[in-house]
């Protein structure tokens, strides 16, 4: 049963694709196993998903299953999943991979409007309430604060994009739109905005999509993106 389970797990990860190394000997005393281990910028190896088979419990709490026919199937084999091994590490290791600079699919704050007086106040809250409905986390910077200040404080608290807005972009329904890195790509209507955002996160950008349409080479992700790039994973079956 053992070498069928482990011809099972090798076909699993021939159909995937991916190249894979056999580790022998470091299976689990009740079955084989199939580790993934994640590199982060540091080229550190962190063991993050694990699929392993279990003979042991199935035998000991004497299950069984039937078959479609009603027939005795015999012992069944137990899949033990664990996707991220600790939720609590993998966050460690994903903020310290990023440098803080989480892709705008991940990021806590992807969106700060910024008015540019007391009188585009109404209109910032309008932007925010229509990006929220599209599920993204948005703030609004109401302080009494230069401009230019709040886009700083908005940078460095990495808030993805920046989106400035005053009596000009009420009257268009447009946004001036920032990045975190002090990209400025200028004036786009609400609406073309929502819909690049959207994409961004469907696609798991690492970068902004407002760089790669204007041929910028997807800087919205900083010194973090860059970080992604030099990562990786390895699969190995023990």
């Amino acid at each position: 049963m053992w070498d069928q389970a482990e011809a099972a797990l090798k076909q699993a990860l021939d159909d995937a694709g991916r190249a894979w190394e056999l580790n022998e000997g470091d299976g689990a005393f009740y079955g084989p196993k199939i580790d993934i281990t994640v590199f982060d910028a540091l080229r550190r190896k962190f063991q993050c998903a694990t699929i392993q088979l279990d003979f042991q419990l199935p035998i000991r709490f004497k299950l069984s299953y039937a078959t479609e026919d009603g027939s005795d199937g015999g012992t069944p084999v137990i899949v033990h999943r664990a996707i991220l091994g600790s939720v609590e590490r993998m966050f460690a290791i994903l903020t310290e991979h990023f440098a803080g600079k989480w892709p705008f699919w991940l990021s806590p704050r992807q969106v700060m409007v910024v008015p540019i007086s007391e009188i585009s106040s109404e209109y910032a809250k309008e932007v925010r309430k229509e990006l929220r409905k599209e599920g993204f986390h948005v703030e609004v910077d109401l302080m009494d604060k230069k401009m230019q200040k709040k886009v700083r404080e908005a940078q460095l608290a990495q808030f993805n994009y920046i989106l400035v807005v005053g009596e000009q972009e009420k009257e268009a329904r447009t946004v001036n739109v920032r990045t975190r890195d002090n990209k400025v790509h200028g004036m786009h209507s609400l609406a073309s905005v929502i819909e690049v955002m959207k994409r961004e996160r469907e696609e798991k950008s690492k970068g902004s999509l407002f760089d790669e349409m204007e041929g910028g080479g997807g800087g919205g992700g900083g010194g973090g993106e860059k970080k992604e790039e030099e990562g990786g994973e390895e699969v190995a079956a023990a």
